[in-house]
């Protein structure tokens, strides 16, 4: 990413709930927690346990100066389950990458990971990225979800052409994190 992004943009005092799910997309989160930094987000990453094959939380946690979630057991700090906590706090819950399982499971109202929990318990805004294989994404129960999450006003930034971990070419390849970074700054300053 071009850190010149987000000379101008500043965020200090949001708080950015990152959602990270098991894509091989999930090795961008890094440059996204670092902009989100950069811009003065205080940034609590929440990874799926498939999303510690990708990068390790270590990684992250380095990048965002804050302890990272991986599931539920890590929430062991103080009376309050931890992801009722980042629900809470956060000013924007951001996934990114989000995969086809993550977003049936928010679609659906399934907490199997401490994603789903935030999702259903935060009040703040969601903001999307998907990634996954072109067939996946155009698949009928993946934009039957999407719509049903955009009724719900999630918004998306939608994935792009490119070619695919697959060895496929076509649409499905997570967005640049320069347009995740603008649209998760739209959305805090909006």
């Amino acid at each position: 990413m071009d850190s010149s992004a987000t000379v101008d943009k500043n965020i200090s005092g949001k708080v950015v709930v990152l959602g990270i799910s098991g894509s091989i997309a999930a090795y961008k989160a890094a440059d996204l927690t670092s902009e989100l930094r950069k811009a003065g987000a205080d940034v609590f990453v929440v990874m799926s346990e498939s999303a510690t094959r990708f990068i390790a939380p270590l990684t992250l946690a380095t990048l965002s100066r804050n302890p990272v979630t991986t599931s539920f057991w890590d929430e062991d700090s103080g009376w309050q389950p931890g992801h009722i906590d980042l629900a809470d706090r956060a000013d924007l819950f951001l996934v990114a990458p989000a995969t086809a399982n993550q977003l049936a499971n928010f679609a659906n109202g399934q907490a199997p990971d401490v994603l789903g929990a935030i999702y259903l318990a935060t009040r703040a805004p969601v903001l999307i990225a998907p990634a996954m294989n072109g067939r996946m994404f155009d698949h009928a129960a993946t934009q039957r979800n999407l719509k049903i999450l955009q009724e719900r006003g999630v918004r998306f930034v939608d994935p792009i052409v490119g070619e695919l971990a697959c060895g496929y070419e076509g649409m499905g390849k997570l967005a640049a994190v320069t347009d995740i970074f603008n649209e998760a700054y739209s959305v805090l300053s909006g």
